[in-house]
């Protein structure tokens, strides 16, 4: 029997923030466009500013930019860097994952073993712009069993187990 552990974290998924940025900055600190007017760049969020933030939730430029990527070397969705929407994206994230979680199932079938272990966690973040809780990203960790008759090892304990067993079916009283 041989155990193999697949884990397709490290990185996948990770909120990748690009992007320079540049507006008219008003006295209370909103972003404004060359007539003075308030740019909303996340419309329906909240437009004040928590202490200690650059902006709200409605006028960050980080959380309008937020771009998601997948790390791993299988073929799934989000190789590319891909923005999505902050009310969307736990969703997106655990579809994504399950995405993962199949592929293992598929791998385990085409190569004769089983899904011993399979778990996803979606992780979150603060923005240091805004200060709003968003979806970080997620990790998938599968446990996969294989059945391997031909390891030396898998061949000697078949061999242990068959001498522990002589004997052990004689009746003696007949």
């Amino acid at each position: 029997m041989m155990i193999g552990r697949i884990g397709y974290g490290n990185i996948p998924m990770s909120g990748y923030i690009y992007g320079g940025y540049s507006a008219n900055v008003s006295a209370t600190g909103a972003a404004e466009d060359a007539s003075g007017a308030d740019v909303v760049k996340n419309p329906g969020e909240s437009t004040k500013v928590a202490p200690g933030r650059k902006s709200s939730p409605a006028e960050c430029q980080t959380c309008k930019e937020r771009k998601y990527q997948d790390g791993s070397d299988e073929n799934v969705s989000f190789k590319s860097a891909q923005h999505i929407a902050p009310e969307a994206a736990a969703a997106r994230v655990r579809g994504h994952e399950q995405e993962h979680v199949a592929n293992a199932y598929s791998k385990a079938a085409r190569d004769g073993g089983k899904v011993i272990n399979a778990s996803v966690s979606i992780h979150t973040a603060i923005c240091p712009e805004c200060g709003r809780t968003y979806v970080s990203g997620g990790t998938t960790n599968t446990t996969i069993k294989y059945n391997n008759e031909k390891n030396p090892y898998t061949q000697n304990k078949k061999a242990n187990d068959a001498l522990g067993m002589v004997g052990q079916s004689v009746d003696l009283a007949g």
